[in-house]
């Protein structure tokens, strides 16, 4: 590993103004390391944040979390040795999302699965510096074999993209009848509004079902301006469908390193855009309790 790809320490939060419902989950944080164990490889794209385990457990502790969704890092590739530790030091609190290639064997799902994986990712966004795909990650093309086997095992595909790249591939994507989990706010173009074809596209889904949405806001707006201009799609998607809503942090914020938003402001910013008790449960803890199993 190169010094520029040192780790670095993970932005731990403040608690939020107000308490989180009993059950609450953060469907989209990430857990690397220990790094004496699970080193991240030297042709990753980013430092690294220091977030083994026990930093998780303190973050989800600090913001008042039950349960957490530990979503497989783009480094760490096809290798999901630490994201299945991880998963096995909390079997009542985490579940995770892998990632694989179609020539993983059936024997790597039935260890993840047993592990506490739930779901695949895949990606479809680009390095701003190569205009590749962020090494380790994988694209949706890959899904369509991984699919029966994914389907098999109960397990919801997780994609992130573009908001006018996901209507152009959702249509053959949900063909084997596996709800997608779409990362980031559905990656929206603030600048074009509400009303454009992309973000239309998915709300057409979300209302249908056929896709769940993080409601996670900080890819979407450039570092160091306030989430303001993601409000009206935030509020669609409430309007539209709040029952395939999740909400995730995002947390620790990789390639943010000092710019990183605090998860306690984060659920502050979601308070004060939705003021009601029972929705603010649904997508905190009925939604995700219901997507990923927990208490099954």
């Amino acid at each position: 590993m190169t010094e520029s790809l040192m780790p670095v320490p993970a932005k731990m939060p403040r608690a939020p103004r107000h308490t989180l419902p009993p059950g609450a989950c953060d469907t989209h944080t990430h857990v690397f390391g220990p790094f004496d164990r699970f080193p991240v490889p030297a042709t990753g794209s980013y430092a690294p944040p220091i977030a083994p385990p026990d930093v998780h457990r303190d973050m989800m502790a600090c913001a008042g979390f039950d349960r957490a969704i530990a979503i497989q890092p783009a480094p760490y590739g096809t290798d999901n040795s630490a994201l299945a530790a991880a998963l096995k030091e909390r079997p009542e609190a985490l579940r995770g999302v892998a990632v694989l290639t179609a020539e993983a064997t059936d024997a790597d799902f039935e260890g993840l699965h047993e592990a506490g994986v739930r779901g695949l990712r895949f990606s479809e966004m680009r390095d701003p510096r190569s205009g590749g795909r962020y090494k380790g990650s994988i694209g949706v093309d890959e899904y369509l074999k991984l699919a029966p086997r994914m389907k098999d095992h109960g397990w919801v595909p997780h994609v992130w993209a573009k908001a006018a790249d996901l209507a152009d591939f959702l249509p053959e994507a949900l063909a084997p009848g596996l709800p997608f989990v779409i990362d980031h706010l559905a990656g929206i173009d603030t600048a074009a509004g509400v009303g454009d074809p992309g973000f239309q596209a998915v709300l057409h889904h979300l209302a249908e079902g056929n896709i769940w949405v993080k409601l996670s806001l900080c890819r979407n707006t450039p570092f160091g301006e306030a989430f303001d201009a993601q409000r009206p799609f935030h509020d669609a998607m409430i309007e539209t469908n709040p029952d395939r809503l999740l909400w995730g942090s995002d947390w620790p914020f990789v390639r943010m390193y000092d710019q990183s938003p605090d998860v306690g402001d984060l659920i502050d910013t979601f308070d004060a855009w939705v003021r009601d008790d029972d929705l603010r449960t649904r997508i905190f803890v009925a939604n995700p309790a219901t997507l990923y199993g927990f208490g099954t």
